[in-house]
C-alpha cells in the first residue's frame, strides 16, 4: 500500500509522540535534548488527537505513520479546554519532575505555567496549525497535500483564517509555507504566518 491521508485514530498515540521528538528541534531530531521522549508531544500533536481528533490527520504508509499535521479551528476556545482539562492532569502527573536534558525545561515550565497565543493574532487568524514529517516524506508532495487536509477540514469547521508558528531559524520551511500562500503576520521569538481561508 502506498502512503495515504487519513483520520488520526487512538491507536495513533505514540506515533505521534514518537514524530513530534523526532523533528522538534526546527524539524531536526530533538530526542537527546529532551529526558523523556513523551514531553514535546504533549504540546505539540498529543492534546490535538484528545481535544480536537476532527482536525488530526496522519501519513499512513502501510502501518508506519511517517508525518502527522494537527489543529483547531477555534485556538482561544482550545486553550481553554487544556486549561481546564489537559495541563491540570499533566501537573499532576509530573509534579516534582525536574530538568534534566536541554529542552526539558520549555515543556515542565508550560504544563506549571501554561502559555497562551497572541489574543489579537488568535482573533484575526483564530485556527491554527501544526504539522510534522518525518525524512522519507519530506519530499514527493506530501507536505503540500497534508497542509491542504487540514485546512480543508479548518475550512469544514467554519475556521475563516488560520495561522501557525515557526523558529527564527527554519528558514527551508519559511520558504514552503511562503509558496502555500501563508504570509508573515509577525515576529517575536518566532516566526508568526497566516492565510485567509
Amino acid at each position: 500500500m502506498s502512503p495515504h491521508i487519513r483520520q488520526a485514530r487512538p491507536e495513533d498515540r505514540a506515533a505521534l509522540f514518537s514524530i513530534c521528538v523526532r523533528t522538534a528541534h526546527a524539524g531536526a531530531d530533538a530526542s537527546g535534548l529532551y529526558s523523556d521522549p513523551d514531553y514535546p508531544g504533549l504540546v505539540w500533536s498529543v492534546p490535538y488527537l484528545e481535544f480536537s481528533p476532527e482536525q488530526a490527520f496522519v501519513l499512513d504508509d502501510g502501518g508506519d505513520i511517517l508525518g502527522y499535521v494537527v489543529g483547531t479551528p477555534n485556538t482561544e476556545a482550545f486553550e481553554r479546554q487544556l486549561d481546564a482539562e489537559w495541563w491540570p492532569m499533566l501537573a499532576e502527573k509530573y509534579a516534582g519532575r525536574e530538568a534534566v536534558a536541554t529542552l526539558d525545561n520549555n515543556v515542565l515550565d508550560r504544563i506549571r505555567q501554561p502559555k497562551h497565543s497572541n489574543a489579537a493574532l488568535s482573533q484575526r487568524y483564530p485556527a491554527h496549525l501544526h504539522i510534522n514529517l518525518l525524512p522519507p516524506a519530506q519530499s514527493g508532495g506530501w507536505g503540500r497535500k497534508m497542509i491542504e487536509t487540514e485546512l480543508d477540514a479548518l475550512r469544514k469547521a467554519g475556521a475563516k483564517a488560520m495561522h501557525l508558528g515557526l523558529s527564527l531559524t527554519n528558514d527551508r520551511a519559511y520558504g514552503f509555507y511562503q509558496h502555500l500562500g501563508l504570509s508573515e503576520i509577525g515576529r517575536d521569538d518566532a516566526i508568526w504566518m497566516g492565510i485567509t481561508l
